[in-house]
């Protein structure tokens, strides 16, 4: 399902849509520094360097949800770990099953936990496209979890699709609750060398977006402490964001969305987004909806708030059907289905 709101441009009435330059065209000072292995800490540069070890031994995982995950996991497995049993699947190993460079690292990247007789990494890494990312190992229970999962792919293709369609020209990108870094990291790796600004409330995810940047080297990358655009400038050519869309009972922050029905945070972003963009300017909101009695209250709340706005506004279904188990307990034991969405406002 595609939607496309023809919303006038105040400015001129006699036009419904005025093609914007996305990529900016704007001359301002770069927001964004460099990051290197200098800016880590001795922890950090040790996760570094474990990435870089996995990366030259040709390590590939893709992460799956959590369900499935478990599904895997209960499986009987007698072969010794491999490199995607202890940093994929995050399954349990003893000391001799890991060679020592990587059991080093590990360890002095303060993520070797114990597990009963055995040991466990702390971290998992995952794979999209040429890109590698450290995230929270599985199960994420913590409530500063640094979640990576089917909707991390998602997003980035979506975010590659879009990127396609826009001129190439210089951007200057904020990603708001970056999480891992993955979404403005690969979106960066499309672009040619944009100033990227990554902020979370998260300091875990800070430090992994830190991380992930070095890791996947991508310059012009500056790491932002935030509650959405709280400690931002810009203004900002593209803004992204992949926010929490569930209603969760523990409030984990990659999870939460807030709102009756968890899309309270996406619809902020979007809201607020709007007052930090260039001219021309674009925001890209990957996020979920509940969908109640055949009504999409997201999409229907982000209609009217933008009503009488000088912007243009699409919205699309991505994946009508997403946490079909969210639908056995409240607030989604009265919704139809959960869907991903991606809205899409663009300004004059």
């Amino acid at each position: 399902m595609r939607v496309e709101e023809a919303l006038i441009f105040m400015f001129s009435p006699a036009v419904d849509f005025v093609e914007p330059s996305y990529r900016g065209g704007t001359s301002r000072p770069s927001h964004a520094s460099s990051l290197s292995e200098e800016d880590l800490t001795g922890a950090d540069r040790a996760l570094l360097q474990l990435g870089r070890k996995l990366r030259q031994r040709e390590y590939r995982f893709t992460t799956i949800t959590p369900r499935s995950h478990r599904t895997v996991l209960a499986r009987p497995r007698t072969k010794a770990p491999t490199l995607q049993d202890i940093f994929g699947w995050s399954r349990p190993f003893a000391e001799e099953e890991l060679a020592p460079d990587i059991l080093h690292e590990l360890s002095e990247a303060q993520a070797l936990q114990g597990s009963g007789t055995k040991l466990r990494s702390a971290i998992r890494f995952s794979t999209l496209g040429d890109q590698i990312f450290a995230h929270s190992a599985f199960p994420t229970e913590q409530g500063d979890s640094v979640f990576f999962g089917p909707d991390t792919y998602r997003f980035a293709r979506a975010l590659r699709q879009l990127i396609d369609t826009l001129p190439s020209r210089p951007m200057h990108i904020l990603d708001v609750g970056a999480g891992s870094g993955a979404g403005g990291l690969s979106a960066a790796a499309l672009l040619p060398n944009p100033p990227v600004v990554l902020t979370d409330i998260n300091r875990n995810a800070l430090r992994l977006s830190r991380i992930n940047a070095v890791l996947n080297d991508i310059p012009n990358v500056r790491i932002v402490e935030s509650d959405l655009y709280a400690n931002v400038d810009g203004p900002f050519d593209l803004i992204i964001s992949n926010p929490p869309y569930l209603v969760d009972p523990l409030a984990r922050l990659y999870r939460h969305g807030g709102g009756t029905l968890g899309f309270e945070l996406s619809l902020q972003i979007a809201l607020q987004g709007l007052e930090h963009l260039a001219g021309g300017g674009l925001l890209f909101l990957y996020t979920g909806s509940a969908i109640v009695d055949g009504v999409d209250a997201l999409h229907e709340s982000l209609r009217e708030r933008l009503r009488g706005r000088p912007v243009r506004f699409t919205y699309e279904e991505i994946d009508p059907d997403v946490f079909g188990e969210e639908l056995e307990n409240p607030p989604y034991d009265r919704a139809d289905r959960i869907a991903v969405v991606a809205a899409t406002i663009a300004v004059a």
